[in-house]
């Protein structure tokens, strides 16, 4: 069972920045592909990014690529999403997951096994 704690959540103005962070109990946090998604009041949980196990390839849903960032630090077993000029439609619960790393199930939950508790993120314009 992997346990995933997320943090770095918060209320920010449009424009400004965020770094989310997802802890795993894990030690073979390797084995796990991560990704992060997000669900604002009324919608469906949405694909955001996600990182293969290595951390070479990273996936991005278009209405975050070249303001979103993913990065891992298997050492550390955490997975970071690093959220620049912020939306007030990026405005959601923001989760991470970890899955076995199917390139063709990274962007849908179902290819994920494992979720956080999610941390609120709020952007205000």
């Amino acid at each position: 069972q992997v346990q995933l704690v997320e943090s770095g959540g918060g209320l920010v103005q449009a424009g400004g920045s965020l770094r989310l962070s997802c802890a795993a109990s894990e030690r073979t946090f390797n084995n796990y592909a991560m990704g992060w998604f997000r669900q604002a009041p009324g919608k469906e949980r949405e694909f955001v990014a996600a990182i293969s196990r290595s951390g070479v390839a990273t996936y991005y849903t278009d209405s975050v690529k070249g303001r979103f960032t993913i990065s891992r630090d298997n050492a550390k077993s955490t997975v970071y999403l690093q959220m620049n000029s912020l939306k007030p439609e990026d405005t959601a619960v923001y989760y991470c997951a970890a899955g076995p790393g199917s390139p063709f199930q990274m962007r849908y939950p179902a290819g994920y096994d494992y979720w956080g508790q999610g941390t609120q993120v709020t952007v205000s314009s």
